[in-house]
């Protein structure tokens, strides 16, 4: 017989927490506010539970939360962008809630709901990472790697830019045409993210300066439209329904 963990999150208001995840696609399988409150929520398989802090312990706004393993990272991350699109009218990426931003090859993002609770959604079979970047590279790819790890895994985009700076200063003279290129470009996603126009414009001027064969450029198709993909993923608002017909 196999042990199954059902993971309680604080709630500091059941009702918006369950309207949030409702939004979601999630069932409500029980809601009880009175003697005490308790909640349950459930989604392929997988069951949430919620409970009012302990007395005389305020809720932090972000405290912990529950890793979910899913089949397909990629999807769930689409499913979830659109069900929070047309709940909120764009895609909410900072403060609670919120979600993370998905670029293909992510393994995994987080998605924090109201009461600041983090969801890790996880590929059940992501590779395993080494911090620091991956041992079997050397230069500016490692650094990349490492700025990978950073954005991708530990939500630290500053952590990320500065690795990617420093590493430009320290390797950028030796590093390939591509990795300059890929390292720009990354900077340049990093500031679409932090809201920094101006290190936007001055990274990618520095990617458009690369000289690049087109082998090369259809190589790094993904890396140069992340940061286009990005604005559009944040900016895009839901689209409104169509006003019915008139009848008369």
């Amino acid at each position: 017989m196999t042990d199954i963990a059902v993971p309680v999150l604080w709630t500091g208001d059941l009702t918006k927490t369950l309207v949030f995840y409702r939004a979601l696609g999630y069932t409500v399988t029980y809601e009880q506010t009175r003697p005490y409150v308790y909640g349950e929520i459930e989604k392929h398989g997988c069951e949430l539970n919620f409970a009012a802090p302990p007395p005389g312990i305020e809720l932090p706004s972000e405290y912990g939360g529950a890793l979910l393993m899913v089949d397909d990272v990629a999807a769930r991350h689409a499913e979830f962008t659109t069900a929070l699109r047309a709940h909120y009218g764009k895609v909410p990426s900072k403060g609670c809630p919120r979600i993370t931003r998905f670029r293909p090859g992510q393994s995994r993002f987080s998605l924090v709901d109201p009461d600041g609770n983090t969801l890790t959604v996880i590929q059940h079979d992501e590779p395993e990472i080494e911090y620091g970047g991956s041992r079997e590279l050397t230069g500016l790819a490692r650094v990349l790697d490492n700025a990978r790890i950073l954005r991708d895994f530990k939500d630290d985009d500053r952590a990320a830019t500065r690795a990617l700076e420093t590493g430009l200063r320290r390797f950028g003279a030796t590093a390939s045409a591509v990795e300059r290129a890929r390292t720009y470009a990354a900077l340049a996603e990093l500031a679409v993210a932090a809201e920094d126009p101006e290190r936007l414009a001055h990274w990618k001027f520095e990617l458009e300066s690369v000289e690049l064969t087109d082998d090369e450029r259809a190589t790094l198709a993904i890396d140069i439209t992340a940061p286009e993909l990005l604005t559009a993923w944040l900016t895009t608002r839901a689209v409104e329904p169509a006003p019915e017909p008139d009848a008369r």
